[in-house]
């Protein structure tokens, strides 16, 4: 892999306004602070899941669209200090409550886009291996995620990195997956990053961090809204949709992802947090993506 994916400069972050409820939505069980982490308690026992997702915004002719087969969100627990130190102004980590204290998770999302496409040219389709990586964060009080960057395994890599100023490069990856196998094997190559993982015979009683399904389920698998750091040095934002994930869960036998570690986040030898795999997902991409501000 090619040198670390562009990281916003550091600034420190504001201080803590007062906390408020995030809201009617699933999050509504934890708080957050409008300028500060959110706080989310340490869980024990997974919840029948009632968490329904989020209203499909109108598709526009601008917009894009593709399923995602072998789909995996590998999790790392890190220090939200050292997290923060790589945020822009007004955006703060999610903080969870662990079993020996704070901290805040990374992840790299991997999958294979099939057959993506924009809607207004579905004649022209891209098949390709893809990694995002991110963090759980409040913008302004908004939750969503930020993008540390992303890597492509296509040429068209030149349009969101060149045209729409994002943290995009272009990397070989390879991801392979066994769902019917017993157990079933999930395995991803890219340079120097890399993972392979099994599913867990049984799902875990609990993810560490959350108070229930609904949480993790929320914040891990379903942020809609993005951010990140633009080649001009200002913050774009994006917005996604897909329906409710219904993951498996799997460990890693072994995984490997230097761009956290060059951000000084994990250590070589970090442990995930959890591998949360699904065969396919659909998503809809509301692009283009646009300039932030606060508020909009």
């Amino acid at each position: 892999m090619a040198a670390a994916l562009p990281a916003p400069n550091a600034r420190p972050p504001t201080a803590p306004a007062p906390r408020r409820s995030i809201g009617s939505s699933g999050l509504d069980r934890f708080t957050y602070r409008a300028e500060g982490p959110a706080i989310f308690p340490r869980g024990r026992t997974l919840a029948c899941v009632s968490f329904a997702g989020t209203p499909r915004p109108r598709p526009r002719w601008h917009h894009a669209r593709t399923d995602l087969d072998d789909f995996a969100i590998v999790s790392f627990r890190v220090d939200a200090g050292a997290l923060a130190g790589h945020l822009p102004e007004g955006f703060a980590p999610m903080e969870m409550a662990f079993d020996d204290g704070p901290g805040a998770l990374v992840s790299a999302v991997a999958f294979k886009d099939q057959d993506f496409h924009f809607r207004f040219l579905p004649q022209v389709r891209m098949n390709c291996g893809q990694i995002n990586y991110r963090t759980y964060v409040t913008a302004h009080g908004k939750p969503g995620v930020w993008f540390f960057g992303t890597a492509l395994d296509h040429p068209v890599v030149a349009i969101p990195q060149h045209l729409w100023g994002m943290p995009w490069r272009r990397d070989d990856i390879r991801i392979e997956a066994d769902w019917e196998a017993a157990p079933a094997r999930w395995r991803l190559t890219a340079g120097d990053a890399g993972c392979e993982a099994t599913e867990l015979r049984r799902p875990p009683a609990f993810l560490e961090g959350f108070m229930d399904e609904d949480g993790w389920l929320e914040l891990l698998t379903h942020p809609t809204q993005g951010w990140y750091q633009r080649r001009d040095g200002k913050v774009g934002a994006y917005s996604i949709w897909h329906p409710v994930m219904r993951p498996r869960y799997f460990a890693a036998a072994d995984a490997s992802f230097p761009v956290f570690e060059r951000l000084g986040l994990i250590a070589p030898d970090t442990r995930p947090h959890s591998i949360l795999a699904q065969p396919r997902l659909h998503f809809d991409i509301h692009t283009p993506p646009r300039r932030y501000r606060p508020g909009s």
